[in-house]
Parts: structure tokens; C-alpha cells; sequence
């Protein structure tokens, strides 16, 4: 009896390191500040600076798609990083407010981009997303699977705020940012610390979910009250605790695992959810003062999956940041969950956004 053998093909050669090669932003055209918000929720703009620090933020018209801001926002990374959209063998999305649940975003965004036939998916993992998939695509590259990334952290939250809700209303906000990642002869992505605490489950959620939603509308249309839309609910004080008791850990395992100590660290980009949690968090980390902290919630909001590559380019565009500065980025959010890493920051486009 003959036995046959089969070989199989070679592993793909694994990279040892990557890096964000550049990094590219979409902010909606319409910018709205705090005066047209106080009215639904019967505050002030003091009260909500005082509270989050924001002053406005953006919310995306009716032609600001998620997916033309996503594309948008990587075609930006692209001219950052000086490649061509051929170049990318993967899309990653990361996002919390799209109306439908499916095909994934990712092909469609690739189509965009004049891709075909590469790899393409969508994550959700709230605030926490970009870092997320950060994550994700530089496994992927240092595994030898894919050669370059474009990892896109998108939301249109305005779609998901009651105007009324006086914890919701000044928060969120709408945007895209997109990092290109590939190949480094030096790490300039950390390895990630991430964790997820489900026993918060509740202090972020969406109030219904779209099957009740359904169920209304079909009452509706037998007479009944046409039902509200699903919104995002928060319980802000306990978010706000969680954060205090857990994020600094996590930074400091981020750290750890890049091997360097706060000491190290130039710029610091947290997700963009309230200046009083960057503060705290800037306090308890013992950063020096020389070092640059990102405050990109101030002029855009809580764009949740968008926040860090949004307040990465905001910072670098603005020059308050350099190119191949050590930035340690953390974010945090709805699960509730983490996820953070040592990063080097890449170069942006020369072109307005």
C-alpha cells in the first residue's frame, strides 16, 4: 500500500516589526457649538465645558456617510504615508454606528479605494475600537498574513443622541480617522494591553434594541405613537470611576510592555471622553510637563472608534507633535473596555482636512 504524502507550502516569512506609516483624518464640514446644544438640554456652555471641556463639535449632513467619511479619512493616511491605495492587502474598520447590520463596511470601503479581492472586516469594540484593530493589523503584518493595512475608526453618533438627553447631547459627535500601517526595521507599535469588563455593561448601551424598534413601528403603523429611535445611554458616574480605577493600570501595562517607563513617554493620546479623565489620568501617571497631551475633545467631541486617530492628527497637524515622537495611546469605553499601546507617530498629508 502506497501512502500519500502531501507538503504543504512554505509559512509566510514573519516580520519583526511595524509601524504607523501615516495617519489621515475626516472632520464633517458643520461645526456646532455648545450654544446650539444648552437649549434641549437646559444647561449652559459653562456647564458643559466645566464638565467635559468640549467647546463644539461636529455632526456629519446627510452626504457624510460612514463609509464616504471612511474613505475619505484613508485616502488622507495614504497621501501621509506616501503609497498607493494598491499597496493595501487589508481594510479594517472599527465602528459603533452603522444603521444596518450588515455586509461589513470594510470591502465596501476598499471599493472605494479601488481594491478588490483583498482582505476586508468590520470590528465593534466601542471607544476602544481603533486600538482594537491597531492591534489587529500588526499581528497581521508581523504574522506574515498581510504586507500593508488601512485601519479606519469611523462614527456617526449624532445619528444616535436624543437632543434632550442632558448626559448624551454635548458628548458625541461625528468623524473619521484612518492610519495606514506596514512593515518597520524598527517597533513602532507597542504590544497592545486591552481588557474588557463586562459587569459595566450597562453604563454605556444603546436603550433598545432595533428588534423592539421594529415591533414598534409595526404597532405604529396599526395607530399606535410612531416609537422613538434607539439612542445611546450612558450612566456618566460610573464611567467615570471605572476610568479612575482601571486606566491607569492600564497605561502602565502598556508601558511595561514596551519596555519603557513614563519617563519615556513624549505625547500622550488618550480617547478623547472627557478632559476631567485626561487630567486625572495625566496626575496619576506622573507625566512630566513637557510632555504633549492630546485635547482634540475640545473643537470634536467623543467620536468614540474615531477619537485617537481624529486627536493623533489633530495634534501632529498642528505641529504641537512631531513625527517619530514616543506617544503612549489609550482608549477606553462602552463594554466596558480598553485597549492601548507604545506607539511612534507617523507623518501626516499636506493636505487641509
Amino acid at each position: 500500500m502506497t501512502r500519500s504524502t502531501s507538503i504543504a507550502p512554505p509559512a509566510p516569512a514573519r516580520l519583526p516589526h511595524t509601524a504607523i506609516l501615516g495617519v489621515g483624518a475626516y472632520r464633517p464640514r458643520r461645526e456646532v457649538p455648545n450654544a446650539e446644544i444648552v437649549d434641549d438640554i437646559e444647561s449652559t456652555d459653562e456647564w458643559i465645558q466645566t464638565r467635559s471641556g468640549i467647546k463644539s463639535r461636529r455632526f456629519a449632513a446627510k452626504d457624510e456617510t460612514i463609509l464616504a467619511m471612511s474613505v475619505a479619512a484613508a485616502e488622507d493616511a495614504l497621501r501621509a504615508a506616501n503609497m498607493e491605495a494598491s499597496e493595501i492587502d487589508c481594510v479594517i474598520i472599527a465602528t459603533n454606528s452603522r444603521l444596518v447590520f450588515g455586509p461589513s463596511m470594510a470591502p465596501q470601503v476598499a471599493l472605494g479605494l479601488g481594491l478588490d479581492n483583498i482582505a476586508a472586516f468590520d470590528i465593534t469594540a466601542g471607544c476602544s475600537g481603533f486600538s482594537t484593530a491597531l492591534a489587529n493589523a500588526d499581528a497581521l503584518i508581523r504574522s506574515g498574513a498581510v504586507q500593508h493595512a488601512i485601519v479606519v475608526g469611523v462614527e456617526r453618533l449624532s445619528d444616535f443622541v436624543d437632543k434632550h438627553d442632558r448626559t448624551c447631547a454635548f458628548i458625541f459627535a461625528d468623524g473619521a480617522g484612518a492610519a495606514v500601517v506596514g512593515p518597520s526595521e524598527e517597533v513602532g507599535i507597542g504590544a497592545v494591553a486591552w481588557g474588557a469588563d463586562g459587569n459595566f455593561t450597562g453604563a454605556i448601551y444603546q436603550d433598545k434594541d432595533f428588534g423592539t424598534y421594529f415591533d414598534e413601528v409595526t404597532a405604529f403603523r396599526d395607530g399606535a405613537e410612531f416609537p422613538a429611535r434607539p439612542y445611546i445611554r450612558m450612566e456618566g458616574s460610573k464611567v467615570f470611576r471605572w476610568c479612575a480605577t482601571h486606566l491607569l493600570g492600564a497605561c502602565q501595562d502598556a508601558l511595561a510592555k514596551a519596555g519603557l517607563g513614563a519617563e519615556d513617554i513624549e505625547v500622550f493620546i488618550p480617547h478623547q471622553a472627557n478632559i476631567r479623565i485626561t487630567q486625572v489620568l495625566t496626575k496619576a501617571l506622573e507625566l512630566s510637563d513637557d510632555v504633549v497631551i492630546a485635547e482634540d475633545i475640545v473643537t470634536t467631541g467623543n467620536t468614540s472608534a474615531a477619537s485617537i486617530p481624529l486627536a493623533m492628527e489633530e495634534l501632529i497637524r498642528s505641529g504641537k507633535a512631531k513625527p517619530g515622537q514616543t506617544a503612549l495611546v489609550m482608549a477606553f469605553g462602552s463594554g466596558l473596555a480598553y485597549a492601548g499601546q507604545v506607539v511612534t507617530l507617523p507623518p501626516v498629508s499636506d493636505q487641509d482636512v
